[in-house]
């Protein structure tokens, strides 16, 4: 892996969140200069206007998701995409999401939308994961659905070969998206959990209950997508901003993602 070689053997702080990723000059430049915030970092994802995506950058988020799955109220296509992608520039990380996308597929969302990451959110296998991340040299998130500790077995497969982890409350039997559904895991499940890279944590996440599950998993970055919606696909400018200003303000997580930007 070009930022370094992960093993679960030698972990790393898992305060850090975009330390150490392969991301273009300027990008770095961009996070490097930025101004240093409270906590873990913030990902918005399932942005599919100007408006809200402005929203979420003037609110400072640190990451935007742009979803390409059909099956998503979310997801948007690659036309849309690359005005996002071009709107957005450098004053966040822009990921794309995708769900078990073939080779054609990713080529053309990493061609027009241009992504400084890639997130999979399907039953991509540990091989698959490590050929993405090595043919499109993109630093890879992996989203791992959690009900249980069993959940959690292929940790150690997923954690050598993508460059972050991302756990979010897995889809109940027959739902057609794999995340963005609104539901929560017990967070406890990941409290004492040794990780070899830092983590993302999803579902179920809102203005009310954001701060207390950073505390409670200490996690080094946040995404939230239902939670800031009016409707399935209908993001809210002011539930984003809400969202944001309450996971800064919150007392007890200062040193959260502290270091996410010395890169």
């Amino acid at each position: 892996m070009s930022s370094k070689a992960l093993s679960c053997t030698s972990p790393v702080d898992r305060g850090t969140f975009l330390d150490g990723l392969d991301f273009p000059p300027p990008l770095r430049a961009a996070l490097a200069s930025g101004h240093r915030k409270r906590g873990p970092v913030v990902k918005i994802c399932g942005l599919s206007t100007p408006a809200t995506l402005r929203a979420a950058l003037g609110s400072g988020a640190d990451l935007v998701g742009f979803v390409f799955f059909a099956k998503s109220p979310r997801n948007v296509s690659l036309e849309t995409a690359e005005k996002l992608a071009e709107l957005t520039g450098t004053r966040a990380v822009k990921v794309a999401l995708t769900v078990d996308a073939d080779d054609h597929t990713l080529a053309q969302i990493v061609a027009r939308a241009q992504p400084d990451m890639l997130q999979l959110h399907g039953h991509e296998s540990p091989a698959r994961v490590a050929q993405i991340r090595a043919q499109f040299g993109l630093p890879v998130i992996k989203a791992i659905g959690v009900s249980s500790a069993a959940d959690l077995k292929e940790v150690a497969a997923y954690s050598a070969v993508a460059d972050r982890l991302l756990f979010d409350a897995k889809p109940p039997a027959g739902a057609d998206l794999p995340g963005g559904n609104g539901l929560a895991f017990d967070w406890q499940l990941l409290r004492d959990l040794a990780l070899p890279v830092p983590f993302m944590l999803s579902g179920g996440l809102d203005a009310e209950n954001v701060a207390e599950a950073a505390r409670q998993t200490g996690a080094a970055a946040v995404d939230v997508s239902s939670g800031v919606e009016t409707a399935p696909g209908r993001k809210d400018a002011t539930k984003i901003t809400a969202f944001i200003a309450a996971l800064r303000r919150a007392p007890g997580i200062e040193r959260l993602g502290s270091e996410a930007r010395t890169v």
